[in-house]
């Protein structure tokens, strides 16, 4: 009889031990929201000039969703979600003062879960974005 439990109840320790903290890719982590993932933005490279101006940036990758932003040298810029694998951001120099090179990255504000073991949301890695 406590076999037969342990057998029916075999996918849900398999995935309380093995899938703890993978946010969204959990099944019992509810609400929690996925690490964004980034692949690459567009442009890679801006003048001065454009960034006065202020011009837009295309990121891709995935796991974006509607609370996502794009982070340009550590300045929150004006965010839209294109979709769960592209975001646009108006840079200007709030964000980036001069020319050189800047970090870009996309971040994720937690969700709501308080599901034990679960993480939610986080930082993508970093690509540079040169302003010359």
């Amino acid at each position: 009889m406590c076999s037969a439990r342990v057998r029916a109840m075999g996918p849900l320790i398999l995935g309380v031990l093995f899938l703890p903290g993978c946010n969204a890719l959990n099944p019992l982590c509810g609400s929690a929201r996925p690490s964004p993932v980034m692949t690459g933005i567009n442009p890679t490279t801006v003048s001065f000039a454009q960034v006065q101006k202020t011009f837009p940036l295309t990121v891709t990758g995935s796991h974006f969703v509607s609370a996502s932003v794009i982070i340009v040298n550590g300045t929150q810029v004006a965010t839209t979600v294109l979709s769960s694998t592209q975001l646009t951001g108006t840079v200007g120099t709030a964000a980036i003062p001069a020319a050189g090179t800047f970090k870009v990255y996309v971040s994720t504000p937690a969700g709501t879960s308080g599901d034990l073991g679960c993480s939610s949301g986080g930082n993508s890695g970093s690509v540079t974005l040169t302003v010359t």
